[in-house]
């Protein structure tokens, strides 16, 4: 209750596996594994004759010491940065200890040997990233996603109103307008799993000086392509002192556009419920309105609207700022970067309200039949094309006289239609046209937002 981000405190039980990705603890773990990495790598290269190779039995130990890290070593790393007031020299030390406690040696100076904090840095940043997409968001937004494509393949064919500017326009239906979003969603996602993430592990600015002068022998550049690769990340070659951050940039840029069409959903779907097209199933117990005991109010697209921005708010500012920096560096990327999972987490906690909202809907057929029944005016986009088709002069003007700004019924637009003295075929299919009926080829677009595996 005391906690400051209602990420971390009204939230926090929704967001557990995004704490586990982007939580301070996460960051201090990624930046011991990266440590450890770092040091094992080194004792195999044959050149630093200094460090001799580290067993089997040794190494085991230490990735024990990553997979079991916790809140000894949280407490530990913590003790030792309020001595030092650097938080990477911090997790450096920690790791000495543990291994002078294992009898490690002289060799423990080679643990952070030439490397700047943003090699660690950025390594952990990245890693966090990854685990925070495919741990949380993605497993999210691949949930909301399916399950807006279950609705909208159950209901391709089923009618609906359809608003341009807010005024009725031609109908619809509610399976190709829900098929719309998982096609844009899924594009969005692609884009995200497509992204290489990157990093690097070059020195104090990028050009391997304090390495290539304490081992000229050995082959810097390669190793340390092998060592990010070795993450499974792309490895960035040509960097300032920080990685320039560009993938990361394009992530964030792909979650805005997520949360934006996310928004857009949410702000139809509330339509939708205000016009009855959608009705909610009540909850036993659950309040709507602190005095209107009626409301059954749609909170959770609100809920998630409202995340929505927060996060795109934030992602926009931590793409644009981080993937600028002054000269060979400036630390304002330092103090940003940690709320890289503040804006993944709300995003994450929009998905999440979005699904929770969509369970509780279902669509009203019969209040969109009687809705339809009562528009017989969006007939005449068809009814004038169809006369353009045979050659009648001003079709549109004729069907803007008769409809426009005014109430028509389906004796109004049949008398129309019989007037015109169309050939047989073309008549026969205007008369038996309704509002209900006029969806052209709806049904069948919806099977472009299947699935590639279906």
């Amino acid at each position: 209750m005391a906690a400051l981000s209602p990420l971390d405190g009204r939230y926090a039980s929704q967001l557990t596996d995004f704490a586990d990705a982007f939580s301070e603890d996460a960051l201090l773990r990624q930046r011991f594994a990266v440590e450890v990495e770092w040091l094992l790598a080194l004792s195999q290269r044959p050149e630093i004759g200094e460090l001799a190779p580290v067993d089997e039995a040794t190494a085991a130990t230490m990735r024990g010491w990553v997979r079991d890290f916790g809140a000894a070593d949280v407490d530990a790393i913590k003790a030792i940065e309020r001595r030092t007031n650097h938080d990477v020299k911090a997790v450096e030390y920690h790791l000495k200890d543990k291994l002078a406690a294992v009898g490690f040696g002289p060799g423990a100076e080679f643990v952070h040997f030439a490397c700047t904090s943003e090699d660690i840095n950025n390594l952990a940043y990245t890693l966090m990233l990854r685990d925070g997409l495919r741990s949380g968001w993605l497993p999210l937004a691949d949930g909301l996603v399916g399950e807006v494509w279950g609705l909208a393949e159950a209901h391709a064919a089923l009618p609906m109103p359809s608003h341009t500017h807010g005024q009725t326009a031609t109908p619809t239906t509610l399976g190709k307008e829900l098929a719309v979003f998982v096609s844009r969603w899924r594009r969005q996602l692609a884009g995200v799993r497509a992204i290489p993430l990157s990093a690097k592990f070059n020195g104090a600015v990028g050009t391997y000086g304090a390495h290539q002068v304490a081992y000229p022998e050995v082959p810097w550049i390669e190793v340390s392509r092998q060592f990010v690769e070795g993450f499974g990340l792309q490895w960035n070659p040509l960097t300032t002192q920080i990685e320039s951050h560009d993938a990361l940039g394009e992530v964030l840029h792909a979650v805005v556009r997520t949360n934006t069409i996310l928004i857009d959903f949410c702000r139809d779907m509330w339509e939708y419920i205000s016009r009855a097209y959608l009705r909610q199933q009540t909850v036993a117990g659950e309040v709507g309105s602190s005095t209107m005991p009626h409301k059954v109010n749609p909170i959770d697209f609100e809920n998630a609207e409202a995340n929505a921005g927060v996060s795109s708010a934030l992602a926009e500012h931590l793409a644009s700022k981080l993937m600028i920096s002054r000269m060979q560096r400036d630390l304002s990327d330092s103090s940003a970067i940690r709320n890289l999972g503040v804006a993944i987490g709300h995003s994450g906690l929009a998905l999440r309200a979005a699904r929770r909202g969509l369970a509780r809907v279902a669509p009203s057929a019969e209040v969109m039949a009687a809705d339809l029944d009562g528009q017989w005016e969006v007939l005449a986009e068809a009814i004038q094309t169809v006369m353009r088709r045979y050659g009648y002069d001003e079709p549109y003007e004729r069907l803007k006289a008769l409809t426009r700004g005014t109430t028509v019924g389906p004796k109004d637009v049949q008398e129309f239609v019989k007037e015109l003295a169309l050939p047989a075929e073309a008549e026969a299919r205007l008369l038996a046209l309704t509002p209900a009926g006029y969806v052209g080829l709806a049904p069948e677009l919806v099977a472009y937002a299947r699935p590639p595996e279906q």
